[in-house]
């Protein structure tokens, strides 16, 4: 699915702004057929935005169930003949669209993108009435997965496995667009490069003319035409090519053009950065050359916008990793905005790319969270219906960013419960299925700590090794002299047993802003400084080590616990974006792996 673009033959109008919002309390509301008329009430919602943290009333924030936005969009007038499309960036976590009453398409799935053709419901020139349900119930057939309780009194609870907040809404961008009817409808590129010659294999899908003829150009960042072709696959070379790297992101526009007969009919722009990533024996390419993670697992967290994209706090977030000299992200635990996905590939951030399976582990309910018993592989758990939900899931995300250079490694989920039985049966065919899709890179997955060396049972399945850990603080917790023993003891377990590249995708402490001490406190800032040298001392000594990515980036906002005060604070910069001391400390460690 490409996403829109004005082009000499597209346009597109966004549709963010402040919506009618309504709560559907009692769950009438598709039987009830509100999308036939004006929602009632007097709430407004912003998109894009989370509404949990919006209203004064808490039962807004905690409702379990549908909520509903509406609003009037004009047609253009120009737009006559050609076909019309409404796409939504996201809608957390299942949405359903309605035009004038009519429903045009409905998706699963919080963090992709899903479009209708509604230009047999509209009118260029004319005004139409735009309705979305979104509900934000997970169940064990969702990803990620959930239970909902109904209480005594007959009220709903959300239960979910993981250990973040479930914010609900329309928390990206929503857009009306048009096409031509004879159009690209989908286009695969990979790259590669011999010496100097940049070599972009690519795979042009035309939808509504078989007798359509495509062209490709490549035009520099200067604009400059350096490659042209024609046919709807084939290779183009690049002369004299610059390289997309790490910190250097080199893009050039492959711009595909339909034609019939000497009538253009559409032109589409595909970002094209020349890169090649591979594994070879511990060593993790990119260009040829050993690539070493310095970054975050981040979150998609801001005060009062929830999981809301907004511009403005995603450059302060990347300006925030430059300073700190990371060079990489994990997308944790979700595909991420595309607008955060375009930055990475114009700056040179390296993505590990994660769907949103987290919390497939009964065994942990979120980590120290709490939930049901029984085990994870089991009906009415992850079972059949959550696999089907998963491999979805794996289509839509590589569908979305299987052209983008920064994206280096697809990891399938996060924390699952790998050392229990059923584990290998669920995740075999899921890992066959992210190579079929996309050949060009490596797949993963992220290790919880309760499946270690030795009793993992899926990890020779994949080509990295990821793995969370938290000696010092989950466990051995303030004894940072038995912690670092353990961890390296681990560690070369999984470097004897494997022999893969290791990145270490989570480990940190619970650290609040401003509180010091002289021992090795936790919760400290002295101490999250203690933990994280040793740690690195570790790394260090571990020949398998290709990366460490603190957990996390930001506080971040999780579900109440007795155990999560406001939040999760393990943060290197606060919620509201101050380092804590931490962050110097990663800051001068990092500048040592880039060299600076």
């Amino acid at each position: 699915m490409l996403r829109p673009q004005n082009s000499p033959t597209r346009e597109m109008v966004t549709l963010d702004g402040t919506w009618r919002f309504a709560v559907d309390w009692d769950r009438t509301g598709l039987t009830d057929n509100w999308q036939n008329g004006p929602l009632t009430g007097h709430l407004d919602a912003p998109v894009p935005g989370s509404i949990n943290d919006l209203y004064h009333d808490e039962k807004i924030r905690n409702h379990v169930g549908y909520y509903w936005y509406q609003r009037e969009v004009r047609v253009p007038r120009g737009w006559d003949g050609e076909r019309i499309f409404v796409r939504l960036e996201s809608a957390t976590h299942e949405g359903t669209v309605f035009v004038n009453g009519t429903k045009v398409v409905e998706h699963a799935g919080g963090y992709t993108p899903f479009e209708a053709d509604i230009t047999d419901h509209v009118t260029a020139g004319e005004t139409f009435r735009l309705s979305v349900a979104v509900n934000n119930e997970l169940t064990n057939s969702s990803i990620p997965p959930g239970e909902i309780i109904e209480l005594e009194d007959g009220r709903h609870q959300q239960e979910y496995k993981h250990d973040f907040y479930n914010y609900a809404g329309l928390h990206r961008s929503v857009w009306l667009c048009s096409v031509p009817a004879v159009r690209v409808d989908d286009v695969t590129v990979t790259t590669d490069y011999r010496g100097a010659t940049g070599a972009v294999d690519y795979a042009v899908s035309v939808t509504g003319g078989d007798d359509a003829h495509v062209a490709v150009r490549v035009l520099d960042e200067d604009g400059t035409e350096v490659a042209r072709a024609n046919g709807a696959s084939g290779t183009v070379e690049i002369p004299d090519v610059t390289l997309w790297q790490p910190g250097a992101g080199y893009l050039y526009d492959l711009v595909m053009e339909v034609s019939q007969g000497s009538e253009l009919k559409d032109s589409f722009t595909q970002k094209v950065g020349v890169r090649t990533v591979a594994v070879e024996g511990k060593q993790f390419l990119i260009n040829g050359e050993s690539f070493y993670f310095t970054g975050f697992g981040m979150h998609e967290d801001h005060e009062t916008l929830g999981k809301g994209h907004s511009d403005a706090h995603m450059i302060q977030d990347f300006q925030l990793l430059e300073w700190i000299n990371a060079n990489s992200l994990r997308t944790s635990h979700y595909p991420y905005s595309e607008d955060i996905m375009d930055y990475c590939d114009r700056h040179g951030v390296v993505v590990i790319d994660e769907t949103a399976a987290v919390g497939l582990n009964w065994a942990i309910a979120g980590g120290i969270m709490g939930g049901s018993a029984g085990g994870t592989f089991e009906p009415g758990h992850v079972d059949d219906s959550t696999q089907t939900t998963h491999r979805q899931a794996i289509r839509e995300l590589v569908d979305r960013d299987k052209n983008r250079p920064s994206v280096v490694l697809w990891s399938i989920a996060n924390e699952p419960d790998t050392a229990a039985e059923g584990a290998r049966g669920y995740f075999e065919p899921l890992v066959e299925l992210t190579r079929e899709l996309d050949p060009s890179r490596p797949v993963g997955f992220v290790n919880v700590m309760f499946a270690p060396a030795g009793a993992c049972t899926v990890s020779d399945l994949f080509d990295v090794l990821m793995l969370n850990r938290y000696y010092g603080w989950y466990v051995q917790t303030g004894d940072l002299r038995t912690a670092e023993a353990s961890l390296e003891k681990e560690l070369r377990q999984w470097d004897e047993q494997y022999a893969k590249p290791t990145i270490m995708t989570e480990y940190g402490a619970d650290t609040v802003a401003g509180m010091h001490s002289i021992y090795d406190q936790p919760f400290t800032e002295d101490y999250q400084v203690a933990f994280l040298d040793m740690y690195h001392r570790v790394f260090d000594r571990v020949e398998c080590m290709i990366g460490e990515h603190v957990w996390n980036f930001a506080d971040f906002q999780t579900k109440y616990g007795y155990a999560r005060v406001d939040g999760n604070k393990k943060g290197a910069f606060t919620r509201d974006r101050r380092p804590k001391a931490g962050a110097r400390a990663l800051r001068q460690r990092w500048a040592g792996k880039l060299g600076r």
